[in-house]
């Protein structure tokens, strides 16, 4: 079957590892994490940023290809401002996912700003996830 850019399909994910979780990090599927922010924060908590590190270090050594960080910001107006903190919390994220071993020059960030779902959450796909 073609993949979605018609091309051949994508590989299947390898096997993850189950990877310990803090509060406020969830895997909705196998190969995506989502990590909440507090509304107007870039920081993250060092239980998240602790389980970050140890996602870093999974996906380094259990996949290969790049990474995407997607992040959206729950509220506000002014796009300039969304998008700056987007571009923060991708930032951060990134900085902790290579903290925990894995390549910096395999990760893909996507600073959305504000979108209509309205969510204060950073978003980490594996390699072989599909991209929105």
């Amino acid at each position: 079957m073609p993949g979605p850019t018609g091309g051949a399909p994508p590989a299947p994910l390898p096997p993850l590892p189950n990877i310990p979780l803090a509060r406020g990090v969830t895997s909705p599927e196998r190969g995506v994490w989502h990590v909440a922010f507090e509304t107007g924060s870039e920081e993250i908590p060092a239980p998240r940023r602790a389980a970050l590190l140890r996602i870093g270090g999974v996906l380094n050594t259990g996949s290969v290809g790049r990474v995407t960080v997607i992040a959206e910001v729950g509220s506000g107006d002014d796009l300039s401002t969304t998008r700056r903190l987007s571009l923060a919390r991708a930032r951060a994220v990134k900085d902790a996912l290579v903290a925990g071993g894995l390549a910096e020059t395999r990760i893909d960030l996507r600073p959305m700003g504000h979108r209509d779902a309205g969510q204060d959450i950073v978003a980490i796909l594996a390699p072989t996830i599909a991209r929105p």
